[in-house]
């Protein structure tokens, strides 16, 4: 005889199984962590949190030798070297290695976002990204580096299993076309997508696509104008919440990502990475048209559009229009006269954070580009350039 919720008329082989079924309802969560007191409502989901705190691994791959906390991340994992791609996207035929990434495609499609935030409204896609964005109100980073000079806090534990790797410099996933490693899957899946210009994230305002649905959703607020993530400081606001973490940066002074060729120091991973490329000469960024190679990706599109001639972002006073929305923004400060980024020596402010950036090697006397025929240093990459001049004739 089945066992039946009198609440949704959900029923159940076993009457275990409608015990626990309930607490979905009651919202009751009876098996607690003794390390960081949350709870759960199935002592199979408290064994697994365990391994946070324990490090256990049990499930290990046959093929790397990489191990996991859960089963299920496992047969995910061995995806990898079998490249199945069992669940496919009914719309537009894109493939996935387990089902949640499926259902959590499809809302691309659907523009369902199931999961509401009580306390400013905003919706998600995914569960995950409504815990993670709770955070921003409560303030809560629970998971802790353990490096004893690094002291970060992150919101999850795949954030803390990520930055990990930043200190030990594991790179196990290998891009067969670059040779370049990766410190996980999604790093690396994103990276092959430079190779096969694979922009599966289609805008319905513009048609401008984009390699991650996260840049899709960025992108989305040019067109609503939604700035969601507000400074607690300054009160200025961003459309997206990593803009607002460097932007914080500005006001603490925080710069955790150290070079180790020349100690220069960064707000933010992505500006190291692209800084080690002025050391390597590594321009992975090609254009297809004319074979232009860039350092970043960002170079890259708007170059692109000089082939296109595309100009999207248009001022408003002036009818002027630009390739990219940073040039608009720039733009916009000739007409409202602001001046946001302030040298904190001598007072003088300026429109742009480059411009800043020149002008406080006035009073540093830092000259970071350097001849490498006569060594000869200076300020700026153009007088450098007219410098390389001398020795070409």
């Amino acid at each position: 005889m089945p066992h039946i919720c009198e609440v949704c008329d959900k029923s159940f082989k076993e009457s275990s199984y409608l015990t626990v079924h309930m607490r979905i309802h009651t919202g009751e969560r009876p098996y607690t962590c003794t390390i960081c007191d949350q709870s759960f409502s199935r002592s199979s989901v408290l064994t697994e949190h365990m391994r946070i705190h324990t490090g256990e691994r049990p499930y290990k791959c046959t093929t790397c030798d990489k191990s996991f906390s859960k089963s299920s991340t496992l047969a995910c994992h061995m995806r990898i070297h079998t490249g199945e791609r069992p669940y496919t996207c009914t719309v537009c035929d894109m493939s996935y290695s387990d089902n949640s990434n499926l259902t959590y495609h499809m809302r691309i499609h659907t523009g369902e976002r199931p999961y509401k935030c009580t306390i400013c409204e905003k919706s998600f896609n995914d569960s995950t990204s409504l815990k993670v964005h709770t955070r921003i109100h409560t303030g809560e980073r629970s998971y802790k580096c353990t490096q004893s000079q690094c002291e970060n806090s992150l919101s999850t534990s795949s954030q803390l299993h990520r930055h990990m790797k930043i200190h030990t410099g594991e790179r196990h996933y290998k891009c067969t076309l670059s040779d370049k490693l990766f410190r996980d899957s999604t790093c690396l899946k994103l990276h092959t997508r430079i190779h096969t210009g694979e922009r599966p994230y289609k805008c319905t305002q513009c048609e401008k696509s984009f390699s991650t649905s996260s840049h899709l959703h960025g992108h989305m607020r040019i067109h609503t104008g939604e700035l969601p993530y507000t400074c607690e400081i300054c009160d200025k606001s961003f459309r997206d919440s990593t803009c607002l973490k460097v932007h914080t940066r500005r006001h603490t002074g925080e710069k955790s990502y150290k070079c180790t060729i020349c100690d220069k120091s960064f707000r933010n991973s992505s500006h190291l990475i692209c800084h080690m490329r002025i050391h390597t000469g590594e321009r992975p960024f090609k254009c297809k048209m004319c074979d232009k190679c860039f350092m970043e990706s960002s170079n890259l599109n708007r170059h692109m559009k000089i082939h296109t001639r595309e100009k999207p972002y248009k001022s408003t006073i002036c009818d002027k229009s630009f390739r990219d929305s940073s040039y608009l923004t720039c733009h916009m400060r000739i007409h409202t006269g602001e001046r946001p980024y302030k040298c904190t020596i001598c007072d003088k402010s300026f429109s742009k954070s480059s411009d800043l950036t020149r002008h406080m090697r006035i009073h540093t006397g830092e000259r970071p580009f350097k001849c490498k025929m006569c060594d000869k240093c200076f300020t700026e990459s153009s007088n450098l350039n007219r410098h390389m001049k001398i020795h070409t004739y």
